[in-house]
């Protein structure tokens, strides 16, 4: 079994990034957090992903400082996912990978259209 190196060792700020968004999750759960799905059960409908990564990958990010949990109803308790303004610096990333993405890789001729470009405003833009 291959140990996962910690990449925040090597000193490097894109290391020490990855290691905090370079899930194969995390990026996306975020793009659709600041796209407006706040909730778990959100979440869950809008990806392709199991319960449990899911929830690992919510609570990582929380760890992180990325997201914050705040409780929407009281009994029983549920939590929205709101990005901080480390979760919200995350909207540049997410254009210049879409942009990439646009440029780079060709859309699944099978799969659903893509999404309209840009799916999330960018800071100071309207």
């Amino acid at each position: 079994m291959a140990v996962r190196r910690n990449l925040a060792y090597d000193n490097c700020p894109a290391a020490r990034a990855l290691d905090v968004i370079g899930d194969r999750w995390a990026l996306i759960i975020m793009r659709e957090i600041l796209k407006g799905a706040r909730r778990f059960d959100e979440l869950r409908e809008r990806l392709p992903v199991s319960e449990n990564t899911l929830a690992r990958r919510l609570r990582e990010l929380t760890e992180a400082g990325v997201l914050r949990k705040e409780i929407y109803a009281e009994r029983p308790h549920r939590f929205e996912y709101v990005p901080t303004a480390a979760g919200t610096a995350l909207t540049g990333v997410l254009h210049a990978l879409a942009t990439w993405g646009t440029s780079w890789t060709a859309p699944d001729p099978a799969g659903p259209p893509p999404p309209e470009f840009p799916p999330y405003p960018l800071p100071g833009r309207p």
